[in-house]
């Protein structure tokens, strides 16, 4: 399974000549560093919740009309896709098989964001080995303890970096692919990400840092 980060918390799953993409929101598309045509092959997209960094919807209707792919995702942004006559399939809390991928899918609380709303969101573990807590530090994340790797929210309005390595520290993940960092310029994400390997790598914990736009790992 190849995972690649296109800047924030896009990214592109593949597996068997199958393309999954979570969350192609604004803050990935906004300099014109990441372009729509680059995802017209893609099969299927997620969306975990309406915060315009995860969801932009003429970003949407754009992929969608180039690659015709099905978007999967919870009643909540489901309403706003129905306004703008996008079809969509919900997703269900439990197992959810979207081509090669089996999910894992459940609900999570979104970290308290400053006058805003707490929307539904979704949360998942891609073919048992990947945890994507979204935008969520909640206790209950933490009975998958070990898992191969977590998608970690490194940076954030609702958050500090105390609160994120506690979180990782407790999960003890294997691995950890860092995300939502799309709002700091690159050389503070560079630093920090820095700051990040020093302290998992004394955890034993690999930090991945991925410094250029679509750099992959596998898993």
């Amino acid at each position: 399974m190849k995972i690649s980060k296109y800047l924030h918390s896009c990214l592109l799953f593949e597996q068997e000549n199958y393309q999954l993409l979570i969350d192609p929101g604004m803050f990935s598309f906004t300099e014109d560093l990441v372009h729509e045509q680059q995802f017209a092959n893609v099969d299927a997209i997620i969306v975990t919740h309406k915060h315009p960094d995860h969801l932009d919807i003429n970003v949407l209707k754009q992929i969608t009309a180039l690659s015709n792919a099905t978007i999967y995702t919870n009643a909540d942004v489901g309403e706003l896709l129905e306004a703008e006559n996008l079809s969509y399939e919900l997703l269900q809390n439990g197992t959810n098989r979207i081509g090669p991928f089996e999910l894992e899918t459940f609900e999570v609380v979104h970290e308290p964001l400053l006058d805003s709303p707490i929307p539904q969101m979704t949360a998942f573990i891609i073919n048992g080995k990947v945890l994507h807590p979204v935008d969520s530090f909640e206790d209950k994340l933490l009975q998958h303890k070990g898992i191969e790797l977590v998608l970690l929210p490194v940076m954030a309005p609702f958050t500090t970096e105390i609160q994120i390595a506690n979180f990782a520290d407790a999960l003890q993940p294997k691995r950890i692919l860092p995300v939502h960092d799309g709002f700091a310029k690159p050389f503070f994400v560079k630093q920090r990400y820095q700051n990040y390997q020093q302290h998992f790598n004394n955890k034993g914990i690999q930090f991945h840092i991925v410094d250029d736009i679509g750099e992959s790992i596998e898993v």
